[in-house]
């Protein structure tokens, strides 16, 4: 696929990558390499190479999916009846519209002459190129589906977005890893099935959860520094025991000796609790402080992009409202220009039709204003839920380590019974972060579905 040409979806900082590609959303780049993990090398128009998310990109060679509506192609055969025009929704559905009485209709219009439409065609009327159906549920602005969807589409962020079956294929951002960045996308119901938690709420418990998990491990670690310290104490006390210290000649000396030894095992233990305290316990109490802190950030960024793109959402719907009203108003006006023919009306008509074109722009404002929002919480999302992904294996990994250090300081504690611990070192060699990760999202996961621009 080397040489081939694609355009960008959505605008990418090129941060996330020692290498990458900055790009706006629409620029055209040139791919020179697609290895495996999601990322691609291309070069932009302007010369400038590097690296991207191959999920940011669309391959021209691709069909593109229709934004607009193209009047006049017929995928039947045969021609239409005389006035009737053929349209493709974005979700790939044909519907027709006679350019003479407004109609429309999802039926092919048959074109011998009184054979009727099934479902009867809904009247319209075409105002400054919006459609406005007398059917609620098949209202067409502009050509395209009215954006009222089924109850059962995915919420994100408590914004409905279309149903999969009627969404591109979305290329998972790192295929076969069962990243964070792929599968908490949707929200879902808490546990009591009252609220909506959002997919990166649940991956924010998870991090907290560790949090907790840390603190508890210290806290055991702790436990065993005092153990150690109590019986490195008791066996001090016991070597300096008066009792049999008269014993003589060499059977004299073996008791000495084995009341020294008790001394010597002390100060191993006593040395075990010390190292303990200071290469296991505290190394883990540390690293939660910085984890938290870590998560706080996290979470008040990417809510504060949350709360941003839900009020986008809820200006564009207003702005749809409004021009929905705007447009109701001119085709008002317009019948009572045919029942009586004034100036008056005349001006009225012109007045209205001006603020529906005034309302229409503001819909197409808002839209856009949404759109940005959109991108811009969609890179986010990914970026910081990879981060998330990061600092989960950097505490598995840390704290494997630190295991790993309290059963190294055990077996130098206690060259004797070492199989107590024998177990424990074979299951941290088994320790394996993206397995833990496979399993944890194969049971909380929300939702594989992003975000895509809004349409009117």
């Amino acid at each position: 696929m080397s040489g081939t040409r694609c355009q960008a979806l959505y605008p990418f900082s090129g941060e996330r990558h020692r290498q990458g590609l900055r790009f706006a959303a629409g620029e055209l780049i040139t791919v020179l390499q697609v290895p495996d993990g999601g990322w691609w090398e291309g070069q932009k128009e302007d010369g400038l190479r590097g690296w991207f998310p191959a999920s940011y990109v669309q391959l021209l060679e691709q069909k593109p999916r229709k934004a607009t509506p193209q009047p006049g192609e017929d995928t039947l055969n045969g021609h239409l009846p005389p006035g009737w025009q053929s349209y493709m929704s974005p979700q790939g559905r044909r519907y027709y519209v006679n350019t003479f009485t407004n109609e429309t209709t999802w039926e092919r219009p048959s074109s011998v002459p009184g054979t009727p439409k099934s479902p009867v065609a809904q009247k319209s009327s075409a105002v400054n190129g919006y459609y406005i159906s007398g059917s609620p549920g098949h209202q067409l602005d502009s050509g395209h589906m009215s954006l009222r969807k089924p109850s059962g589409d995915p919420q994100i962020n408590c914004v409905t977005f279309p149903h999969p079956d009627v969404m591109p294929e979305q290329q998972l951002l790192k295929p076969s890893e069962w990243s964070y960045c792929d599968y908490f996308w949707a929200d879902k119901k808490d546990s009591q099935g009252n609220n909506t938690v959002s997919g990166f709420e649940i991956l924010l418990q998870k991090q907290l959860k560790g949090k907790q998990m840390q603190k508890e491990m210290a806290e055991f670690v702790r436990e065993r520094i005092k153990i150690e310290e109590e019986y490195a104490k008791n066996l001090s006390k016991l070597s300096q025991n008066s009792l049999a210290a008269q014993e003589e000649g060499t059977l004299g000396e073996a008791w000495a000796q084995l009341k020294k030894s008790l001394a010597d095992e002390a100060e191993v233990h006593l040395k075990f609790s010390s190292k303990l305290q200071s290469e296991v316990e505290k190394p883990l109490l540390n690293f939660r402080e910085n984890f938290k802190k870590d998560m706080k950030k996290c979470d008040h960024h990417i809510a504060d992009l949350r709360k941003h793109l839900a009020s986008r959402y809820t200006a564009v719907e207003k702005a749809r409202k409004a021009l929905t009203e705007r447009q109701k108003d001119l085709e008002m006006k317009t019948q009572q220009l045919e029942v009586k023919l004034s100036n008056k009306t005349e001006e009225e008509i012109k007045k209205a039709r001006r603020k529906s074109t005034q309302a229409g722009d503001d819909l197409m404002r808002c839209v856009d204003l949404y759109n940005q929002a959109q991108s811009k919480w969609f890179e986010e999302m990914v970026t910081t839920t990879l981060e998330l992904e990061r600092l989960e294996v950097e505490r598995v990994e840390m704290i494997r380590q630190h295991l790993c250090q309290y059963t190294q300081l055990r077996h130098e504690t206690d060259m004797f019974n070492q199989s107590t611990v024998e177990l424990v070192d074979q299951l941290l060699r088994k320790v394996d972060p993206a397995k833990d990760r496979e399993l944890w999202v194969k049971e909380h996961k929300t939702g594989d579905i992003r975000p895509v621009d809004m349409e009117i």
